[in-house]
């Protein structure tokens, strides 16, 4: 049986999904990391450079130095032995060495303490001590922040030697720090102000494209700004926009003729069937050509979606009101509630034709009917349940595909075009939002709309 070990390639792949999840997600967090990750590596070698090799090598030099000075002052305690000698030479330390010295009536050193966790000093010291003086030696140098504490082993006795960590250690590190770091705010803090004034076009140039999507109009004071690259994208996007509007206009002129014309014909129909007078053959053509101007309306509505019609504040308890009545007073029982602010800027006719489709379409297959909207967050939530046969889940996004029929006990367009569903649903990708299908808690079939607002 053969052992499974971890491979080195599937854990870096992990780290590096992790750390792309960590990452930030906006342009701004993204850009701003890229100027300062390279800052802070290098501040972080030049620190490390000039700590292991600057100030080792002058660390190394003052110590020398001190043992040195250490040194000669043990040769003289070794050659003048006399008690008013050792007086004179500890004198002349401290006068001239800069050194407190004395001499302890000992014949051993402490136990050794455990290392810094920042050696150099202690390491450097050690070296230049164990090669000048040549004797046992015990050195403290974390005992007191400003002295370096030495002891070494003499013929009976203890020389203890107090040194400034000045006199061993280049203690200027601190400037060093503050320089680096303040260099460093300075540079974040320009890079900050200039990455803004860079990221402010492309923001607006995405708050303009996200309007436009919604079908609002593009505001009046954008303008190509930023970069180069920026401009030519916001001047594209207006040459866009504006291509699409001539369109959208052009289309909305031929679909108005065209509604004209065919309502004149359908009215000189309806005019001559009325002269022919009741009869059953009257009834029935009457019957068709009703079902013609409603499958006419149905097709305008789809061709023209939501062109031609500006958003506006629009009361929508009113509107949800306005068209649980008319669906009640076509048969269905249908109970309506709603929460929230009831001002919303949306397109009203778009949004009319939107949630009565949806309203119908339950009414058609079921006998009970609940409509419940809610405005909070910055969306607007519009559920319409019932207790009808409901959809399959393999089928509920294909009757949102043009004149796609149900082969179930739910045809949701039985009579129609098959367009009332995808109209619901352009009407609500045109705001922004979208509409979504699900099992419904009373037995049927839930269309839940949300749109932002």
């Amino acid at each position: 049986m053969t052992e499974h070990r971890p491979s080195p390639l599937g854990f870096w792949h992990r780290f590096a999904r992790g750390l792309a999840r960590r990452m930030p997600k906006g342009l701004f967090g993204r850009s701003l990391l890229i100027v300062i990750m390279p800052m802070v590596i290098l501040q972080s070698v030049l620190a490390f450079v000039f700590m292991e090799r600057h100030w080792q090598t002058v660390t190394q030099r003052l110590s020398a130095s001190l043992s040195q000075d250490i040194a000669a002052v043990i040769e003289l305690a070794d050659t003048f032995k006399e008690p008013e000698q050792q007086d004179k030479i500890v004198e002349i330390a401290a006068q001239r060495l800069g050194l407190n010295m004395a001499f302890l009536e000992e014949d051993t050193l402490p136990r050794t303490g455990p290392k810094p966790f920042f050696s150099l000093l202690d390491r450097a010291l050690s070296a230049e001590l164990g090669s000048r003086i040549g004797r046992p030696f015990w050195l403290d140098t974390v005992g007191r922040s400003n002295l370096v504490e030495i002891r070494v082993a003499l013929d009976g006795r203890i020389l203890q030697v107090f040194a400034r960590r000045s006199q061993t250690y280049a203690s200027n590190s601190h400037i060093f720090i503050v320089w680096m770091m303040g260099t460093a705010l300075v540079l974040i803090l320009v890079s900050i102000l200039f990455l803004r004034n860079q990221i402010r076009p492309i923001q607006r140039l995405a708050e303009a494209a996200e309007r436009f999507g919604k079908g609002r109009a593009v505001p009046r004071d954008f303008r190509p700004r930023g970069a180069r690259e920026v401009r030519q994208a916001s001047l594209a996007f207006i040459e866009m926009s504006r291509r699409i509007e001539r369109q959208i206009d052009q289309r909305t002129t031929m679909l108005a003729g065209v509604s004209h014309d065919l309502r004149t014909i359908l009215t000189r129909f309806k005019l001559q069937l009325a002269l022919l007078g009741d009869n059953p053959e009257a009834r029935d053509m009457e019957a068709d050509v009703d079902e013609m101007q409603r499958m006419m309306e149905d097709y305008m509505a789809f061709a023209k979606g939501t062109a031609g019609e500006e958003p506006e504040d629009v009361n929508i308890a009113v509107l949800l009101s306005g068209l649980a009545g008319e669906v009640s007073h076509e048969g269905a029982r249908v109970s309506l509630s709603f929460e929230g602010e009831p001002s919303v800027f949306l397109r009203p006719g778009a949004m009319k034709r939107c949630i009565g489709n949806l309203i119908r379409n339950a009414a058609k297959f079921a006998d009970q009917v609940t409509v419940a909207g809610d405005h909070s967050g910055g969306w607007l939530t519009v559920i319409v349940d019932d207790n009808g046969p409901g959809i399959s889940a393999e089928e509920r996004d294909n009757v949102f595909k043009p004149f796609y029929r149900v082969d179930s006990a739910r045809n949701q367009d039985i009579g129609g075009t098959g367009l009332g569903l995808t109209i619901a649903r352009d009407a609500a990708r045109g705001h922004g939002g979208d509409i979504q299908l699900s099992d419904s808690p009373a037995g049927g079939l839930r269309v839940t709309l949300r749109i932002p607002a």
